[in-house]
């Protein structure tokens, strides 16, 4: 214990592996129904979000970070993340091209 809040120690490599592995979270597509369809707004959500968070992590940047180059609200890029929202097609046109600048300047 330390100041009254139990702590717990890791080896360094042990820390950075649960951190990489916390950073891993996508949100999960949903499950057909009984004919096997997908219900289609969910599964495109879902679908965009881990698009979205897949290319944002390849080029290294936090939701904040991509949020400021978009032009958008970081809290709204979080709820684009977690598949919670059907974002505006300009939001996604804001996203898409501060993806692509991010992208042409790791080329650089």
């Amino acid at each position: 214990m330390r100041n009254g809040r139990r702590m717990v120690v890791l080896e360094e490599s042990e820390y950075n592996r649960l951190r990489m592995k916390a950073d891993e979270w996508e949100p999960l597509l949903p499950e057909p129904d009984g004919d096997g369809n997908y219900p289609a707004v969910a599964y495109a959500r879902a679908s965009l979000a881990r698009d979205i968070i897949r290319h944002r992590r390849r080029l290294g940047l936090t939701q904040v970070e991509l949020a400021k180059r978009a032009g958008i609200r970081p809290e709204t890029l979080c709820r684009i993340e977690l598949g919670n929202r059907t974002p505006a097609i300009g939001t996604v046109q804001k996203i898409d091209r501060a993806l692509k600048k991010a992208e042409a300047e790791c080329v650089r």
